[in-house]
C-alpha cells in the first residue's frame, strides 16, 4: 500500500516509517496537518497512520473532514493520549483502529495488514492462488509443504493485486503503492515483481491484460 503517516515526533516517525517501508509499502511521512492534506489532495492512499496531537491542530479534525467529505480511506490513530474519552471519541469519527504509544511496531505491521484486509474483503487471512496456499496474516505462502519466499516489495505487489481481486490493477497503480515521494522508479520493477510471482505461485495465477494492466482471477 501507500500509506500517509501524519506524526510529529522525529524519532517515532522515523522508527515507523522504516518499519512499515521494510514490510514493503510506500511511505510518505508528514509532521503537520497542512502538509498532509496537501499530500491527500495528491496521492490516493491505502492506509493513514495519523497522530492526534500536531503542531498546526488536532488529528481528528483532519479525520472527520476526511469522513464528511466521503473519504473510506482506513485510518488508524496513534496517540500517546490513553483516555477512554479519546478513544471513543476517534473511533466515533470514523477510526478503524486505535494505537496507545509507546506501541510494539510488529504490532502495527499486524494491525496495518488486519484493517487493509478487511477493507478489501479479505477478513480471512488464508486464502488460495491456484496451488499454493497463501496466509495473509503471517504473510506466507506454501506450495503443497513447501514454503515459498517472497521479498516484501513482492509481497506488496501481491497485496495489492488481492486488494482488487477480479479487477484490473495498472502498472502506475502498483507503482503508486510501492514507491513514496520522491522515490526514483525503475522502469521495468513491476514487470520484474509480476515475473517472480509468476515464477514462485504459478503461471496462471497473474493474468496480464495488455495494455491496461495486471489480474488475479476472483
Amino acid at each position: 500500500m501507500r500509506i500517509l503517516l501524519i506524526e510529529d515526533d522525529y524519532v517515532l516517525g522515523e522508527a515507523i516509517r522504516d518499519h512499515v517501508r521494510a514490510d514493503g509499502h510506500g511511505v510518505d511521512w508528514m509532521q503537520r496537518l497542512d502538509d498532509a492534506r496537501a499530500a491527500l489532495d495528491t496521492v490516493e492512499y491505502g492506509l493513514i497512520l495519523l497522530d492526534l496531537s500536531l503542531p498546526d491542530g488536532r488529528g481528528l479534525d483532519l479525520l472527520k473532514q476526511l469522513r464528511r467529505a466521503g473519504n473510506p480511506v482506513p485510518v488508524i490513530v496513534t496517540t500517546a493520549q490513553d483516555q477512554v474519552a479519546i478513544r471513543i471519541e476517534g473511533l466515533n469519527a470514523g477510526a478503524d483502529d486505535y494505537l496507545v504509544k509507546p506501541f510494539d511496531l510488529d504490532e502495527l505491521s499486524a494491525r496495518v495488514s488486519a484493517v487493509a484486509r478487511r477493507y478489501a474483503g479479505l477478513a480471512a487471512p488464508q486464502l488460495r492462488l491456484g496451488e499454493a496456499s497463501v496466509n495473509l496474516a503471517t504473510r506466507t505462502i506454501t506450495l503443497g509443504d513447501k514454503p515459498i519466499a517472497v521479498t516484501a516489495r513482492e509481497w506488496a505487489v501481491l497485496e495489492r493485486l488481492l486488494s482488487r481481486r477480479g479487477g484490473i490493477v495498472t502498472k502506475a497503480e502498483i507503482e503508486d503503492s510501492l514507491y513514496p515521494f520522491g522515490a526514483e522508479i525503475e522502469g521495468n520493477a513491476v514487470e520484474v515483481y509480476v515475473s517472480r510471482l509468476r515464477k514462485k505461485l504459478g503461471q496462471s495465477v497473474i493474468t496480464t491484460v495488455r495494455g491496461m494492466g495486471y489480474r488475479i482471477e476472483p
